[in-house]
């Protein structure tokens, strides 16, 4: 029989009166509830459940994102618009070892769905968007791949469905901007050859060696399928149907970034060989200049160009804080081809930590200098001619960003920016008589990172 109230104890002095009325409310008392067991110690002491990763205990780490970009232009281009433009990441990488008893085994998995608009596209007419979150426009299988971890993990092979941009010629410095002249990856690449693009996946392997302490090669081998490129494509799609070649970047480089190195940075040289169709920048199918004719442009096959790369922390007043200056640098050519562009020059700078108590946050500025081979010159010559305009046709065209990026919570960051683009190219706009206006854009970058914000 549960304990009776403290307040029929406390009636006592009444015995006379109620010995009765208890003896009768017993057998209504003995039907309550009882009160909640006390938990024992052991499950006092449980950690609470990881919210942000339910499947950790499991071998399984979650991944997923939101990163949006706005952008306007204020001036200059061919017209005062704004866009925005945003990505929504879904990932897991299950680890095989704990599932499944595979030594250093790990399958890598990614969704993205990309929505939203291009401001280059709808008010600036460049051949380089001003928002690197924008191309591949739905829902798409960007990775499927099996890592393995080999040689005491100084070899690394990964294969199945993925892209090169993500695993070469990339640091996380560069997306510090928003621009895609920089972030993901140098923008040349893209322009003279068929180096494949998140989130646009295509059968793939890559090795990475380490080859002394500090010291890697790294190379690839992807598959180049314009179908994989097509605006209804999502990825799911494994068929090898219309290939035209692959695409094999490399580097060799020098890499410093342990914990416990003061200073870290990186020293690469890096090229590639495209063994795979592409449209010649000029001549159509029949010689004549494509963009004046209509038809089809030349088929060719086969290019290659070089680059190095560099990024460098310069100071760190304290070893146990993330505060310090650090630039990068990148310089790339072609070697062989008819390409788009004949060199490519990009420099940043970038402070981390900024106010006081603002350890995470990031201060940075990039410049970069695309300059157009001689047949994106005579095409772009030609169009302008056919219409009677002027034949001042820049060769350069110069793309420059300062961005702040803050941590306002675990998780959340946000990055404000002014982009500006001196001599935008007509890609977009070719039978304009005159050269597009210098364009000022106001850009806002924000990424949110669930585990993380989640998991706070």
């Amino acid at each position: 029989m549960p304990a009776l109230p403290s307040g029929a104890c406390r009636a006592g002095a009444l015995a006379i009166v109620l010995p009765a009325l208890l003896a009768s409310a017993a057998p209504a008392l003995a039907d309550e509830a009882p009160p909640p067991p006390t938990l024992p110690a052991t499950a006092k002491s449980q950690p609470a459940p990881n919210l942000a990763q339910p499947l950790a205990d499991q071998g399984i780490t979650l991944a997923y994102s939101y990163t949006g970009e706005a952008a306007g232009n204020v001036s200059g281009g061919l017209a005062r618009k704004s866009a925005y433009t945003g990505q929504v990441y879904l990932g897991a990488d299950f680890d095989m070892d704990r599932i499944v008893g595979i030594p250093g085994a790990t399958i890598h998995f990614a969704v993205t769905n990309r929505h939203g608009k291009s401001l280059s596209n709808i008010a600036l007419g460049n051949n380089t968007s001003v928002q690197e979150v924008w191309g591949t426009q739905n829902t798409h299988l960007a990775i499927l791949t099996w890592e393995q971890k080999l040689l005491n993990d100084r070899l690394v092979i990964e294969a199945g469905r993925s892209q090169a941009n993500i695993h070469f010629l990339n640091s996380p410095l560069y997306c510090l901007f928003q621009s895609n002249s920089t972030c993901g990856n140098p923008t040349f690449v893209f322009k003279n050859s068929n180096f494949t693009y998140f989130p646009a996946s295509s059968w793939m392997a890559q090795a990475k060696l380490a080859l002394a302490p500090r010291w890697f090669a790294h190379a690839g081998v992807y598959e180049v399928n314009p179908d994989r490129k097509r605006w209804n494509d999502d990825g799911f799609n494994f068929s090898s149907a219309n290939r035209t070649g692959v695409i094999v970047p490399w580097e060799l480089g020098y890499g410093d970034d342990k914990r416990e190195t003061r200073l870290p940075g990186h020293y690469i040289l890096g090229g590639w060989f495209d063994r795979a169709d592409y449209s010649d920048p000029l001549r159509d199918d029949q010689g004549g200049i494509a963009i004046l004719t209509g038809r089809p442009a030349r088929t060719l096959h086969g290019r290659s160009g070089i680059y190095v790369r560099f990024d460098q922390q310069l100071t760190r007043p304290d070893p146990t804080s993330k505060r310090g200056l650090s630039i990068f640098g990148v310089a790339m050519t072609n070697l062989s081809g008819q390409v788009e562009e004949s060199r490519y020059f990009d420099f940043g700078v970038v402070q981390t930590g900024t106010f006081k108590g603002r350890d995470s946050d990031t201060l940075g500025f990039m410049i970069n200098d695309q300059r157009f081979s001689d047949l994106a010159m005579a095409r772009m010559r030609a169009a302008r001619l056919a219409v009677g305009g002027e034949d001042n046709v820049h060769r350069h065209q110069v793309m420059m960003e300062l961005a702040y990026g803050a941590d306002v919570v675990p998780g959340l960051r946000v990055s404000p920016n002014v982009q500006y683009i001196l001599h935008p190219d007509n890609t977009g706009a070719p039978f304009n008589r005159t050269n597009t206006d210098n364009a000022l854009v106001f850009g806002f970058k924000f990424t949110l990172d669930g585990p993380t914000f989640f998991g706070r």
